[in-house]
């Protein structure tokens, strides 16, 4: 057989079939749903009165609509509490795993699944949720998916796909000091566009993500979808092996030894032929930040917001409503532009390691007058962690709130919320207007230390001056 890539090699093992439309019918071995683009899903199966084909491989937890203040149930917030008591009626129903709050082990789904160890490599993963591209980190094809989409995995294990042309992207080198997994994929997404990874999926290959952690992997793997790819992930390797070793869901004894020979087969082959290959070098990038309306408007912090006549005339039209929304100006430095909100989270950087770092920054520091600063662990797990890690109390000192854990701020369907046209230093994953829930609110991405350099500063600062 001819070489192959990871993506090749698990589409192919995944196949059921070719679709008369061609697309493919492809297995799911994971399903994770959560409260917000279930309802719909399991009202549907009623409607047609099916039922979950395989409820051993459909995982729930909940974290978009959850507050990450006051956890009392019910919810002030009425739709909020009926979204939570659809998805575990739906669950028991269907006798669906169910990781509610207070289980131990609740969360955002694409920190509980890796945590659990669900997430593995040769796996096919879908969720109703974009970031699902996440668990590609593990040397697994995932996919968010729609409404729709999520009944038609709960009713037949499967999804009808067209296959996707693979670009690597490797970076290679040491990452300068202050440069983290956030501003690499900010950087690529910068590069490349929005819209570049249209119709692809995205290998991360070369020695930075080698050097890399899971958790950075992750963060990397996340944004795959915001630079326009259906899917990024990295090959399966010792530091993936480690991570998942002794996990809930992890192979045990014999069955450790097979999966790890397995998942060691289906890394892409080194003569594998791809569709296209970018490359970059770690050492040119500088800590990132987006300063306008899609993940692609992003600068290095010593950068200044570019000029028209700097852009591709196709790119000209969201720059000039870019400029008018963030009320910046082409050729002003994003350096010292005043901050109102702080939020570090998300399932992009809410992991224990993106917290240990902002807390090396926090610590003996102080919030700015007038800055709201919070904190949202990924889940209870990361929380307990963290806790015993007595990272809370670091955050505490410096001002920042600790909260429960959640998808909070990232897109603000809770009571986390900017006000007005308040500007947010957020660890995010989307700049997207009125992302994080007013119209009129501002976002800027940039890593969780970024964010804890504008939260002591009360404005956009370079993180490396806190070094």
């Amino acid at each position: 057989m001819s070489a192959r890539t990871l993506f090749d090699k698990v589409w192919d093992y995944h196949t059921v079939g070719i679709l008369p439309s061609g697309q493919t019918q492809l297995l799911i071995g994971l399903h994770l749903i959560h409260e917000v683009t279930s309802p719909q899903a399991f009202a549907m199966l009623r409607e047609r009165g099916l039922k979950v084909l395989y409820p051993d491989r459909t995982v729930a937890t909940v974290d978009h609509i959850v507050p990450t203040d006051n956890q009392a149930r019910p919810f002030v917030d009425v739709l909020a509490e009926e979204m939570m008591q659809a998805l575990e009626k739906s669950c028991k129903e269907h006798n669906i795993r169910f990781y509610n709050i207070g289980s131990g082990s609740q969360g955002i789904v694409h920190v509980i699944a890796p945590e659990l160890g669900l997430t593995q490599p040769g796996m096919t993963i879908a969720c109703g949720d974009s970031h699902t591209s996440t668990h590609g980190a593990f040397g697994a094809i995932a996919f968010g998916i729609g409404t729709s989409q999520v009944r038609d995995v709960l009713a037949s294990q499967t999804l009808a796909l067209s296959k996707l042309k693979v670009r690597k992207i490797e970076v290679n080198g040491k990452l300068p000091a202050g440069v983290y997994a956030k501003d690499v994929i900010l950087h690529i997404i910068r590069t490349l566009g929005v819209k570049g990874g249209v119709g692809y999926a995205y290998e991360f290959a070369g020695t930075t993500f080698e050097q890399m952690s899971m958790e950075e992997r992750m963060t990397v793997c996340n944004m795959a979808i915001e630079g326009g790819a259906r899917c990024g992930y990295v090959n399966p390797d010792e530091v993936t092996f480690e991570y998942l070793k002794g996990r809930d869901f992890a192979p045990k004894g014999e069955d450790w030894e097979k999966a790890v020979e397995w998942w060691t087969s289906i890394r892409s082959d080194e003569d594998a032929v791809y569709d296209d290959v970018v490359t970059f070098e770690a050492a040119e990038i500088a800590p990132t930040v987006t300063w306008g309306i899609t993940p692609g408007q992003g600068i290095a912090i010593n950068e200044v917001v570019p000029t028209p006549e700097s852009m591709p005339e196709s790119e000209r039209a969201i720059a000039q409503e870019a400029y008018h929304y963030m009320h910046l100006s082409p050729g002003a430095p994003l350096q010292g532009t005043k901050v109102d909100v702080c939020f570090i989270g998300s399932c992009t950087n809410g992991r224990l390691s993106d917290l240990r770092e902002a807390a090396k920054y926090a610590r003996g520091k102080r919030v700015a007058e007038g800055v709201k600063a919070f904190v949202v662990p990924g889940s209870e797990r990361v929380k307990q962690e963290a806790e015993a890690e007595g990272l809370d109390k670091i955050f505490l000192e410096a001002g920042f709130e600790w909260r429960e854990p959640g998808c909070s701020m990232c897109l603000a369907m809770n009571p986390d919320k900017l006000q007005g046209n308040q500007i947010s230093a957020s660890s995010s994953n989307r700049n997207f207007k009125g992302r994080q829930g007013s119209s009129t609110g501002r976002t800027l991405l940039m890593s969780p230390a970024m964010v804890v350099a504008a939260a002591v500063k009360g404005e956009v600062a370079d993180v490396r001056e806190l070094l």
